[in-house]
């Protein structure tokens, strides 16, 4: 389980040929347990120099130019565009214009979302977890596209709608923004709890922002420990990247 092929994803969507985006697996690195495999996240108590070995190794492999950004992901909404001066102190999205401007999130749960216009001239990748999905980070990542062309976006590996449970007060949040969301959260065997299905709250949202054309979603993290790491699940554990650029 060590190929070249099995240590990354590469989205299914009809995305210009210009656009190159993939997703980091666990398989294939160095670190140890609880890291065991390709861990792409420095801020996880892992041996640093491991993590940059993994980094070096999942670049190698997706022909990733040497201009990644990585952000520092606080669950919020808002968006890095790249290349730029000054980083923000923090951003859960970035986006670029530019050939060959890496665009970068960390994941072990929350929904990781590429998106891409018609022309493949612009690209993005947003880190949607709940918080941020709920308080609109889909949508600020959306505002920095040119409106006049059509937006296509893929959905990552996340928990999936049979292991994400949470409290009515989240429920209520999404709902409290669109109604129809409702239809992704049933009863949980616990009382009081619900199964949310990030990846239907992550399309109703799109849908709402005018996003026509959405793929991916098929997923769990949580289920599936051979391929991903879960935060929900081991608790202390490695991040996966969602990357994506313009190939120059």
């Amino acid at each position: 389980m060590s190929s070249n092929a099995s240590s990354y994803i590469c989205p299914s969507w009809p995305a210009p040929s210009s656009v190159r985006a993939y997703v980091s697996t666990r398989i294939g690195g160095v670190s140890g347990a609880p890291f065991d495999g390709l861990n792409l996240g420095l801020h996880v108590q892992d041996d640093p120099l491991a993590v940059m070995q993994n980094r070096q190794l999942f670049a190698s492999r997706v022909g990733m130019p040497d201009s990644i950004v990585w952000l520092n992901q606080v669950h919020g909404i808002d968006v890095a565009l790249l290349p730029c001066g000054v980083l923000p102190e923090s951003a859960d999205a970035a986006v670029s214009y530019t050939v060959n401007q890496v665009c970068a999130v960390l994941t072990a749960d929350c929904l990781p979302v590429f998106f891409c216009n018609q022309a493949g001239t612009q690209v993005a990748v947003a880190h949607a977890g709940w918080r941020g999905l709920c308080a609109g980070v889909l949508e600020s990542t959306l505002a920095k596209f040119d409106e006049k062309e059509p937006i296509m976006a893929w959905l990552g590996p996340a928990i999936g709608p049979d292991a994400f449970e949470v409290g009515e007060e989240v429920r209520e949040a999404f709902m409290s923004i669109i109604p129809d969301a409702e239809a992704a959260f049933k009863p949980a065997q616990q009382k009081g709890k619900w199964l949310g299905d990030l990846y239907l709250l992550a399309k109703q949202r799109l849908v709402a922002a005018g996003v026509t054309q959405i793929y991916g979603g098929d997923y769990c993290t949580f289920t599936d420990d051979e391929r991903f790491y879960s935060y929900r699940r081991d608790g202390k554990t490695g991040r996966m990247a969602s990357v994506i650029w313009i190939d120059g």
